[in-house]
């Protein structure tokens, strides 16, 4: 039994690690960053956003964490999946945000509805020969006025691609989608999610928040991190084990036993070369049933 000063150590520890990335995250939000020069004829405004923030972290975080618990709990029932699949989503959310966010700060690229959020002083025109500046704004809201010269990419399209996109390819690998046996339904389950992170994508153009450049780029972006953070945790889609995910990156003797092992089993899979116990809740669980085993190297076998 591990002692209540070694616990408390080790949750200290883990709150260390996590503290910079939340550091980063937040002074990156507080950059000003730099601000293109504009032309004072673009008048494209809208009031509302059909997608707005506290909906788009549902739709990138809440819903695809919902979904994946329910895919799990119908197919492997696995805690090390869930674990697994849980890390990948935050892992994929995170790295599009920050990429994200440090392009913006680093393009300055005006939204189309800036001349709407600047406000410029009455009388205001374009110079003769050359743009506008941040100069002739008479905004007061500074986050107003910071947030309308983030338009390159866009935040909603790499969130929502980010979380969705990991989604759907953790329903690929459960539906083992490349299975070389052509089930369209299969296709179009593992698609859905992909087509709802298009239609948030799509919303920011006509809410004249982002240029279609913008949607296309962030587009890319999440799709690329949802895919790289899916395979650090799981195997191609085209192999025979694509539900599974890799097993632990610890040595097996490195884990250690906290509580009695539970008599239930979980459903045989495919196995490492040893027992290894993993604490979750009130039982020991075998990581190495329903995973790709690994080598002495660690690498895939």
């Amino acid at each position: 039994m591990i002692s209540t000063s070694t616990l408390n150590a080790r949750r200290r520890q883990l709150i260390r690690s996590y503290a910079p990335d939340c550091v980063f995250f937040i002074a990156l939000n507080d950059v000003p960053g730099f601000k293109r020069d504009f032309s004072l004829e673009d008048k494209t405004y809208a009031v509302h956003e059909r997608v707005p923030p506290i909906a788009l972290y549902f739709i990138c975080g809440a819903a695809p964490f919902v979904l994946q618990c329910v895919i799990n709990y119908l197919t492997v029932r696995s805690w090390w999946d869930l674990h697994n699949s849980t890390l990948g989503l935050l892992l994929s959310v995170a790295l599009a945000g920050a990429v994200t966010q440090f392009t913006k700060i680093t393009v300055g690229r005006p939204r189309p509805d800036l001349i709407a959020r600047c406000i410029p002083r009455a009388g205001a025109a374009d110079p003769t020969y050359g743009l506008s500046t941040a100069a002739i704004c008479t905004q007061t809201d500074s986050f107003m006025m910071t947030d309308g010269w983030r338009s390159f990419p866009s935040g909603h399209s790499s969130l929502s691609f980010a979380g969705l996109g990991f989604l759907s390819f953790y329903l690929s690998g459960k539906l083992h989608l490349f299975d070389h046996r052509g089930c369209a339904p299969k296709a179009w389950a593992a698609l859905t999610p992909f087509s709802a992170a298009a239609l948030v994508a799509i919303s920011r153009t006509m809410d004249y928040r982002h240029h279609a450049t913008d949607v296309l780029t962030g587009s890319i972006l999440g799709v690329t991190a949802a895919y790289f953070s899916y395979r650090q945790y799981y195997p191609s889609l085209a192999t025979e084990y694509c539900e599974r995910p890799y097993s632990p990156r610890v040595a097996r003797e490195e884990l250690l036993p906290l509580h009695r092992r539970s008599d239930s089993q979980s459903t045989p899979m495919i196995g490492g070369d040893g027992d290894s116990e993993y604490p979750f809740r009130d039982q020991e669980i075998d990581l190495t049933e329903g995973t790709v085993p690994r080598d002495e190297e660690g690498y895939e076998i």
